[in-house]
């Protein structure tokens, strides 16, 4: 998960990542109303963190450009103010959730996911597609009951197909989400990625999960479905990084 944090204090911005990073998300923080407005609209962010205060405008104001620019990535603000008539106007104004200040680093992140999950339909933390089950509240997969160890790319990889499931995603969708445009190496290596984790789950027992659209990207389908297209299982050429 990609997520957009807009927090002009950088205690709390740093301590606000590092918790998120410890769940596994890619995290971009913006200081201002402006620079956030300006990431939003170049990246597909599965969430944003809002600070009410900002140097040059409210968190208001924020979410409000949000959503006349049609940027749809559920809102969640923050705020020491913690009164009913703020939620309300955080609410009213286009936010899917309003946290007041000081809460718990565990609270965030629950609210935030929960969040992500209502966005992509999903009613519970658990995504199930035939013998594959991936809990995000956990970060675990399991197929047919018995976990299957991914690294973090892998597992970002296969998090971001689920929660997308039917999209057709490009190399560059998953590189905005696994590096955040941070040190990017060259997109040939989400095909190393995806070749060894769709060895992973096979061997597990939940084999042609993961269907190539040639020259477009990725697309996740349900094996206990029917049939794959032929111009969908066409395989990109896998390749390895350079030594």
């Amino acid at each position: 998960m990609r997520i957009l944090l807009v927090e002009d204090d950088r205690s709390a911005a740093r301590g606000i990542s590092f918790q998120l990073q410890q769940h596994r998300m890619v995290v971009d923080v913006a200081d201002c109303g402006a620079e956030a407005l300006e990431l939003a609209r170049l990246y597909d962010y599965d969430a944003a963190i809002v600070d009410l205060m900002l140097p040059d405008m409210e968190g208001y104001e924020v979410v409000s450009k949000f959503r006349a620019a049609r940027i749809e990535a559920p809102v969640l603000m923050l705020s020491a103010n913690g009164r009913t008539q703020a939620k309300v106007r955080g609410l009213s104004v286009g936010a899917d959730d309003y946290l007041a200040k000081p809460f718990e680093p565990d609270e965030l992140v629950a609210r935030l996911q929960a969040m992500i999950r209502r966005s992509k339909g999903l009613s519970q933390p658990r995504i199930q597609l035939g013998p594959l089950s991936l809990d995000l509240g956990a970060k675990e997969v399991t197929v047919q009951g018995r976990p299957v160890h991914l690294t973090t790319k892998e597992y970002a990889i296969l998090e971001l197909l689920l929660m997308r499931r039917g999209t057709v995603l490009s190399k560059e969708n998953f590189l905005d989400h696994l590096y955040g445009g941070m040190d990017e190496p060259d997109a040939k290596i989400i095909d190393v990625f995806v070749c060894k984790l769709r060895k992973k789950l096979q061997q597990a027992g939940a084999a042609n999960v993961i269907g190539t659209v040639w020259g477009r990207g990725y697309i996740v389908r349900d094996a206990s479905g029917p049939a794959m297209p032929a111009a969908f299982r066409t395989p990109l050429p896998e390749s390895r990084p350079a030594a």
